[in-house]
Order: structure tokens, then sequence, then C-alpha cells
């Protein structure tokens, strides 16, 4: 069976169970394994000189054990049906289909209820802005945010990878958006040790950011609005990839999205996204949610498309 059967079969249990808590419990997640090697390299590399090049050292061999790793359960599993269900066991906790929508949900089910405290802390779960500082709108834009750029990472990035190169491709795009999610942050400690974890990320979202984007404008009511929108703000995003599944959700829901926000006690100018339409509210997170499942349906049509025509 191709990689695109072992993606399928992947998205197919992720979206069934997830990862369930006992299972994260009893021997934890490949993220966390890939985290507490990072967390190890962090360490014991980003001290003294040469940061960049250490950093750049430390992310390349994380990289390259992470793809080496899914390259041996690959060949172990052979070919056929079985070596696919294998490797789509392998591959299935690198997928967050599940997971994001749990956690969103999270956040819309007391924003509608009003209960705020509820909603900030639900948001605090999945964004690294200051909760405490964001009204209904502001708990509304952080949660669609996470949720659209989310998609592309933690999802079509993922599967995108898988189809290119198998399960050492989705293992190697993990360990990226690991390292990102780690080292890859412009502050004293890391802009030097994170740059070529950082460098990395962005090229290897470059192509599954765009396909979110336009994965989100195609199944949505308001096709003609959200690729106007990604085509006008996504390139005034902070992030060379974030802006444009986030641009997509924006013009797809007709609200606005990124602009000021509060990090500690630090405050952020960002650039309005979509910046002429109104604030959402609760009701548009149940819309981004519902635009969500849409998109996450096209994905796996276009998975089992893929994999008959392999």
């Amino acid at each position: 069976m191709s990689h695109a059967g072992a993606m399928l079969l992947a998205f197919g249990l992720d979206v069934a169970v997830g990862w369930p808590a006992p299972l994260h419990a009893r021997i934890g997640h490949p993220v966390t394994w890939a985290g507490a090697l990072i967390a190890a390299g962090d360490a014991r590399l980003n001290r003294g000189g040469a940061r960049r090049a250490r950093g750049a050292a430390l992310a390349l061999s994380v990289i390259g054990l992470a793809a080496l790793a899914g390259w041996a359960v690959q060949r172990l599993a052979g070919e056929g049906l079985a070596g696919a269900a294998l490797c789509a066991v392998a591959a299935w906790p690198l997928l967050a289909v599940r997971s994001m929508h749990d956690h969103v949900q999270a956040v819309a089910r007391p924003l509608a209820q009003g209960d705020l405290p509820a909603a900030r802390a639900a948001v605090a779960m999945i964004v690294g802005r200051d909760p405490a500082a964001l009204d209904g709108a502001g708990i509304t834009r952080a949660a669609i945010e996470s949720l659209a750029e989310n998609t592309s990472d933690g999802i079509i990035a993922p599967l995108f990878w898988g189809l290119v190169a198998g399960l050492p491709g989705i293992a190697a795009y993990k360990a990226v958006n690991t390292l990102d999610s780690m080292i890859g942050h412009r502050t004293p400690r890391h802009e030097a040790f994170g740059w070529a974890a950082a460098r990395i990320d962005d090229a290897a979202n470059l192509i599954p950011a765009r396909a979110t984007g336009l994965l989100f404008a195609l199944v949505s009511g308001r096709r003609g609005a959200a690729l106007a929108c990604m085509a006008r703000d996504a390139r005034h995003h902070r992030s060379p990839n974030a802006g444009w599944p986030e641009a997509a959700m924006a013009g797809a829901l007709g609200v606005r999205l990124s602009g000021p926000r509060i990090y500690g006690a630090r405050r952020v100018d960002e650039p309005w996204v979509n910046g002429a339409c109104r604030d959402p509210g609760a009701a548009d997170l149940g819309a981004a949610l519902a635009l969500y499942r849409r998109a996450m349906a096209a994905a796996a049509a276009g998975l089992a498309l893929a994999a008959l025509l392999a």
C-alpha cells in the first residue's frame, strides 16, 4: 500500500480515538520524547560561543534521528496492507486531528455560555498570550488563530511530508516542528541557538501552510472572500507561513484576526488580518470549528483518492 494509504489509516485512527490519556500516562508521546532530547541538547550546548552552529548541529541531529527511526520502522514493516497498518500506527500519534478539535471546543463551550474565566483557562492551554488580558473577542480571536495555524502545523504539514517521504518524512517533520516550538524563538537565549530550527521550520511549512489556506477557502461558503484575504493580508503576518491559513479563516468567517496582543508584560502590535471586518464572537468560533471539520473531511477524501490512484 502507498504512503497515502498509510497516512489515511493514521488519520482515521487519530479521528477515532486521538491519543488516549492512559497510553500517554504509560509511555508518553513521541513529541515529548523528542522534546526531552531537545531540552537536554539545549541545556548542554546553548552556552559559550558559536551558538548558531551548535544549534544547527542539534537541529540536524534530532531531525536525522527522527527520520532514521521512521525509516527503520518502515523498513521492518515491509510492503502490503500489514506493513501499511504498522506504519499507520507509528504515524498515528504524529497527527492532531482530534486533539485540535477538542482543545478548541473546550474554549467554545464556556464562551457560548458567557463564562469568560473558564474560556480564558481553556484558551491558555493552546496559546502563549496572557489570557487575563483577553476579553470575549480576544479569546475568540486567539482560539480561531490557533485552530487555523495548528491545522497546518499539526495536521496538513505532517500529512504532506508523510505523503512525500512516508514514515521518515512525517517523523522528521514532527522533529522540525518540535524544535521550532522549543528553541526557535527570538529571545536572548535562543535567537542564535534556535536560528537553524526556525529557518528549517519555515521551509518545511512553506507548501503546507499555503495548501491549508486554500483548503479552508475551498470548503468555505465565502470562497472569494477567503482567497482575497489570503492574497491581501497573509504576507503581513509576523510568520511567513501562519498568515496563510489565518487569513483564509478570517476571510471565510468575515472577521478580523491577529492585531495587538500581550505576552506576559509585553504588548506586541501586530497588524490586523482582514482588519476592515468586525471582531469575532462566540458563534464565529463554532463556525470556525465547522469549517475545520469540513476541511478535515476534504483532506481525508484527498488521501483516499491519492491511495486509490497509487
